[in-house]
């Protein structure tokens, strides 16, 4: 009972409240792997994130699927159009629920491996996901979360199997697999 009273006593004192903390795109990164022809691998990027933790644990990023990033502008413009159809389904939500008590009381250049449910929202698809974080506390106002180990997200649990098969039709590949390995590193500021 003394921990927990502890705990919520050192939340309230703390100057920087989890309510006040949003994602630092800049200083953020979500990678993933796209294998085709059976052994060729290639990793790309969303560039454009979003995102907060409020005061009750409840994590949010948005992640901005017309950002994709794969270096090769036409490929982008197909997965803009074939895979993601950015048109109807601009954003992927990814939530999450973190102890915040844990975490308000890390001290600065401390980390703690956290293992939470993440739920990713694509559309009407809905995919839980359990993830391992590294959550480091690199400053008094700053936070980074990072995935221990990729997550492999399948493309047909979010009903992107088709739009996998017309990307691999336009590209003349004899395949494209539809397990993506899935890397984040995640930077929260407060203010």
């Amino acid at each position: 009972m003394r921990r927990i009273c502890l705990i919520a006593l050192a939340t309230l004192l703390s100057p920087v409240t989890w309510a006040d903390w949003t994602l630092d795109n800049a200083g953020s990164r979500l990678s993933f792997v796209s294998t085709k022809a059976t052994n060729v691998a290639e990793v790309h990027t969303f560039d454009t994130l979003s995102g907060s933790v409020g005061g009750d644990g409840h994590a949010r990023v948005v992640i901005q699927l017309a950002s994709v990033n794969t270096l090769i502008p036409i490929r982008d413009e197909r997965m803009r159009e074939m895979l993601f159809q950015t048109e109807l389904l601009p954003t992927a939500t990814v939530d999450a629920r973190l102890d915040i008590a844990r975490i308000v009381n890390m001290a600065v250049s401390t980390s703690e491996i956290l293992t939470t449910e993440l739920l990713l929202t694509l559309g009407e698809s809905r995919l839980p996901i359990t993830a391992e974080l590294l959550v480091t506390r690199i400053a008094a106002d700053r936070v980074l979360v990072a995935a221990t180990k990729p997550i492999i997200v399948n493309a047909g649990a979010l009903n992107l199997a088709e739009g996998v098969e017309a990307l691999r039709e336009v590209a003349g590949l004899p395949s494209i697999s539809q397990a993506v390995p899935v890397t984040f590193v995640l930077q929260f500021v407060a203010g």
